[in-house]
């Protein structure tokens, strides 16, 4: 598979679908969902230019740090010693991909709807926590270095979990007082479908396909554990 992939006889996004099954993550298992990278950081500019290189993120470094501002934290987080000696040293208390945090993703699509609300003991979360807008959701990711999602697979090829199809009632924005309804986009896709043709246009970019084994190493690879990910300030609790 990886030999296809340098010859470009499969895509990137097939690529991601192949290491994730290997590495024994499944649909099946909210625990071990397909994980994939963030790609993109504009998320505000009228028009999305594929060839700039400023429009990506940087794939070498975790999402907690991709904001330089961060990583201070996280290392302070780190050099915290744990008294009793019981706990591993770690940069982030929290992970890239865990089962509350696909169906935040997913919360206007069944069963992940229902799910949610179990997990969030019969109603749902206050409407300020849920995903309500991809720029906000990548503004949080810069803000604060406890915030760590990934993305899913969904974000390139499933439209409809931007839309609030069912109507759920999920509340209004405690500040704004704006209705919690379908995904706000960013600036440069005018539909949900339009967002996934170019977001998986992005993936599929010069760049990305560049860059992609850098973020790879980090998650499936080399920087997971032991000193490289500690120098790439990538362990996790």
């Amino acid at each position: 598979v990886l030999q296809k992939w340098v010859n470009r006889e499969i895509s990137n996004f097939d690529y991601l679908i192949q290491l994730n099954t290997m590495a024994g993550r499944t649909y099946n298992d909210l625990a071990q969902y397909p994980v994939f990278p963030w790609i993109l950081r504009d998320y505000t500019s009228e028009e999305l230019d594929l060839n700039n290189p400023a429009v990506f993120r940087d794939l070498s470094k975790p999402i907690g740090v991709v904001n330089e501002k961060n990583a201070k934290a996280v290392k302070e987080k780190y050099n915290f010693e744990d008294p009793l000696g019981m706990i591993d040293k770690f940069h982030y208390g929290t992970h890239y991909s865990n089962a509350a945090g696909v169906m935040h993703y997913l919360i206007r699509v069944e069963p992940f709807t229902t799910l949610h609300i179990q997990l969030q003991s019969g109603r749902f979360d206050c409407a300020d926590r849920q995903f309500h807008s991809i720029p906000a959701t990548w503004q949080a990711l810069m803000d604060n270095p406890n915030d760590v999602k990934e993305l899913i697979p969904e974000f390139f090829y499933f439209p409809e979990f931007l839309e609030n199809q069912n109507g759920f009632n999920l509340g209004q924005l405690q500040i704004s007082k704006e209705v919690v309804n379908d995904v706000v986009l960013p600036k440069w896709a005018h539909s949900p479908e339009d967002f996934i043709y170019k977001h998986r246009k992005a993936l599929e970019s010069e760049y990305v396909s560049a860059h992609l084994h850098e973020w790879i190493d980090l998650i499936f690879g080399y920087k997971q554990r032991g000193p490289a990910a500690v120098e790439a300030l990538n362990v996790f609790y």
